[in-house]
């Protein structure tokens, strides 16, 4: 065998050295989760093996964070193995290639999307980020080290996850946001900035943009859930008996009984009703309130046409639809406010409050 062109060898050797640099981290790393396990050094080894055979494919500078989410994956498939093996002892045959092959597949998926969504950060939230999460530096250290604060610091790793949990859903899914909205709204969902999501719209966002709407399932979830807030999509006939009883839950909460019970809930079919009618698509948020006193506050909101004329649709007896029922003037006077914003071809949102009061 002839021997390898000389000019070859500075770069070998950098290479060498660059995968060679991996090993203090990724003992360091094995080493924090499993402890003296007897595979150890077999993850050590194999995380290098995979490493080495995705070199051509890892974009310069992403060498380590690679190796990371690589022995983090590893790691997990031994655990999942052993599990399996476990509950699979009684059985004859050895169920575990398919389901590994499965795995691998989906694993190498989310690889690449962690890979991905850690490349869109900047090298000081990755720097950080990567110090906390994975050498479990402290805030004050890190905040010493920046001339911060720790305060400052967890304000920016929780940023940091935020942003890195919308990048990951993104390339997971291979898509690129259609609209320069997009990005901004799904980040003020997955760090469940409630002020953020309400300067941004973000709930007529997500009527008005399919794309949004779907990848928003995985983020909205990591928001605190709330026990006073019930939002109902509307689309169907259904949906209107569903948006009415949700409003009647809640308002028994607050205290609402007997006739006022009645009065919130068919104020809430009407709006309800509308969306189905008019513009087909749309949600109903009602919203226990307790400042400045106690109430039920409604928030009906569709991307439909528009209404034309406020001042006509609100008239008694007005009605595009021949429909039978109270339409807008009716609701508006079942309830204590009541306030209409819309505008032709972008949807219309009604707001009505009904506050409590204490009888007897």
């Amino acid at each position: 065998m002839s021997p390898a062109p000389a000019r070859d060898e500075p770069q070998d050797v950098a290479e060498s050295a660059d995968i060679a640099a991996l090993l203090p981290m990724l003992r360091r790393i094995v080493g924090a989760r499993i402890g003296q396990h007897p595979a150890a050094e077999d993850i050590v080894q194999e995380t290098l093996l995979r490493v080495l055979s995705a070199e051509a494919r890892i974009q310069p500078g992403m060498l380590a964070p690679y190796a990371i989410t690589t022995v983090r994956n590893v790691i997990a498939t031994m655990w999942r193995k052993n599990d399996r093996d476990a509950r699979n002892q009684h059985r004859m045959h050895d169920p575990s290639e398919p389901e590994d092959a499965e795995h691998l597949v989906v694993a190498s998926e989310e690889q690449s999307a962690i890979s991905l969504a850690l490349g869109q950060l900047t090298d000081r939230e990755r720097q950080i980020l990567l110090a906390h999460e994975v050498n479990g530096q402290a805030t004050q250290s890190l905040a010493a080290e920046t001339g911060s604060t720790a305060g400052a610091v967890a304000a920016q790793l929780k940023r940091t996850r935020a942003r890195l949990r919308v990048e990951y859903v993104l390339a997971l899914e291979g898509i690129e946001p259609p609209t320069e909205q997009c990005r901004p709204v799904l980040l003020a969902l997955s760090s469940a900035d409630r002020r953020r999501q309400g300067e941004l719209d973000a709930a007529r966002h997500l009527l008005e943009c399919e794309v949004c709407a779907r990848l928003s399932e995985p983020l909205l979830g990591r928001g605190r859930v709330r026990e006073d807030e019930i939002h109902v999509p509307i689309s169907a006939d259904p949906d209107i008996v569903a948006a009415r009883q949700a409003a009647r839950e809640v308002a028994v909460r607050a205290g609402f009984t007997g006739a006022d019970l009645t009065l919130l809930a068919t104020a809430v079919s009407e709006v309800a009703r509308n969306i189905v009618r008019f513009a087909s698509n749309g949600e109903v948020r009602i919203e226990l309130l307790e400042r400045p006193r106690t109430g039920i506050r409604i928030v009906a909101r569709d991307t439909g046409p528009g209404i034309s004329d406020i001042d006509l649709a609100l008239q008694d007896g007005f009605s595009t639809n021949k429909g039978l029922g109270l339409g807008l003037p009716g609701a508006r006077r079942l309830m204590d406010e009541f306030s209409i914003d819309t505008k032709p071809g972008q949807g219309t949102t009604v707001t009505m409050t009904k506050w409590f009061e204490k009888k007897g």
